[in-house]
């Protein structure tokens, strides 16, 4: 007896429609942070489950209670990529290319966590990456923001994300503020939620992005990071709101970010918009500035970010034309007809580029018509016997009404040239 297999829970299949945005947004963004000078690298999809434990933090969601964890045959406990950054920086770290260097890296791929699945938001999930490391200025800090708002121009959302800032300082000025917050929160540890008070004893920091309504309401009243920052901090973030302003790069200042995980520190932010429901977040990022030290590495400062293309796609897709759509469609009766059909189609790939279908197999006329009509196409091709005989074809515009021309073959290109530069 056969058995019907689907995909696991939370992965998903993309279908050309689909792909084809897909490969649409990695396009822009390959296009945009080449103008900046960050070079592509890849990451392998699977890492030692230490790198994450140990960069990540042991208290976040991510490794508490996200990641795909499992022992090869060696023993050796494995996990499937939840985030890109610490391999990013293995990767630098593991082959000599951050000290005393500056690197601007790019990467691309999925990443996998278990969560709950829903609009946006899969188990496996594509991202992308973009880190610069060896840098400490509140200068990188600006470039990659504004790199980041000219990516959204080129996919079109620009006015539909908001860019917002914060600033964790430094650890000092987190372990001081982790104090008030939680002297603070104590006071109402019979209202918190569950996820709340598991988070009090093993990453307060994390609270502040609770979306639970009544959580958030008592948040209101909690003390604010940026009260706590050290000075350096405060004039590191101070700079880079006057490059931003300069620049005419809009941003809200909002100090419940603290993202979610734990080697940020100094400069976090979040592109975020109210297109796609709860899931409002579609690129975040910040400072990692010890993160390197942490893997034996001499001190680098970094900054990046990552912004997920499922829900980037979510956005573009709308107001993107049907992606891979039908140019021509070769319609044709009788053998040689058929193999005229081949090699004019071949022509027309070569030398127009032109996406172009040619049907396969036997058909009547009409049932072919159908078929290039359906296909989106927006010519047909016609060869029949009286077009084979006269070294013809027959032209017709499906979706302009009554449109067709008979044109000769050594004419073809140019006429059809001429018809698709006018659209």
């Amino acid at each position: 007896m056969a058995i019907k297999v689907k995909a696991v829970r939370g992965m998903r299949d993309l279908l050309p429609q689909k792909k084809a945005v897909f490969r649409f947004v990695e396009d822009q963004v390959r296009s945009i942070v080449s103008q900046y000078g960050y070079l592509e690298v890849g990451l392998p999809v699977i890492e030692s489950t230490q790198l994450f434990s140990r960069l990540v933090g042991e208290g976040t969601d991510i490794v508490e209670k996200e990641m795909y964890t499992f022992a090869d045959r060696n023993g050796d406990s494995l996990t499937l990529r939840p985030e890109g950054t610490a391999g990013l920086v293995r990767l630098a770290n593991e082959n000599g290319l951050i000290f005393n260097q500056v690197q601007r890296f790019w990467y691309a791929g999925p990443m996998f966590r278990y969560e709950r699945p829903q609009k946006g938001r899969y188990r496996q999930f594509d991202q992308i990456g973009v880190e610069c490391l060896g840098m400490d200025g509140p200068d990188i800090d600006a470039e990659i923001l504004l790199m980041s708002a000219r990516i959204w121009e080129a996919l079109g959302i620009e006015d539909n994300v908001t860019l917002e800032l914060n600033s964790l300082g430094d650890v000092s000025s987190r372990q001081r503020y982790q104090v008030a917050l939680i002297g603070y929160l104590n006071d109402y540890r019979s209202e918190l939620d569950e996820d709340s008070l598991r988070r009090l004893s093993s990453n307060p920091l994390r609270i502040l992005d609770s979306k639970v309504p009544d959580t958030q309401r008592l948040l209101a009243g909690a003390p604010e990071l940026p009260e706590f920052l050290d000075e350096d901090s405060r004039q590191h973030f101070g700079r880079l709101c006057e490059i931003l302003d300069q620049a005419g790069l809009q941003y809200r200042i909002n100090p419940r970010i603290v993202r979610g995980l734990d080697y940020y520190n100094r400069t976090v932010f979040e592109w975020v918009t109210d297109t796609l429901g709860s899931q409002g977040t579609v690129c975040g990022g910040g400072r990692y500035d010890g993160l390197v030290e942490q893997l034996g590495g001499k001190p680098a400062s970094s900054v990046g970010f990552a912004m997920g293309l499922d829900r980037l796609v979510l956005m573009v897709e709308e107001s993107r034309p049907k992606a891979g759509s039908v140019d021509i469609y070769m319609v044709s009766v009788g053998n040689q007809e058929r193999t005229k059909a081949l090699v004019l189609a071949e022509r027309i790939r070569r030398e127009l580029g032109l996406i172009t279908l040619v049907h396969a197999g036997s058909g009547r006329l009409k049932a072919q018509m159908k078929k290039a009509d359906m296909s989106g196409a927006r010519a047909a091709l016609i060869i029949g016997e009286q077009e084979l005989a006269c070294d013809q074809v027959t032209v017709r515009l499906l979706r302009v009404e009554g449109s067709q021309e008979r044109v000769k073959e050594e004419q073809l290109v140019d006429y059809l040239r001429g018809i698709f530069d006018r659209e």
